[in-house]
């Protein structure tokens, strides 16, 4: 499995925030990079993976941890 190129931990941010800032991250990476960002369950897992493909990028997994945390694998499109 390839490394992240970044990590993005936005466990306690609350909605919309938590979509804003990750858009944000993926603004500044490179076509094809990998980013792994840690959310809540609840809201954030409803609304933050469809507001990263909204915007074009690809959700390669996304996996609950023990902790209840979901943590993303996007792709920068």
């Amino acid at each position: 499995m390839t490394e992240p190129a970044r990590i993005l931990d936005l466990t306690g941010v609350p909605c919309p925030q938590n979509a804003a800032r990750s858009l944000l991250v993926l603004m500044t990476m490179d076509t094809g990079d990998i980013v792994e960002i840690i959310i809540d369950d609840g809201e954030p897992i409803a609304l933050v993976p469809e507001s990263i493909e909204d915007e074009g990028h690809t959700i390669l997994s996304q996996l609950q941890r023990d902790d209840g945390q979901w943590v993303l694998r996007v792709e920068v499109d």
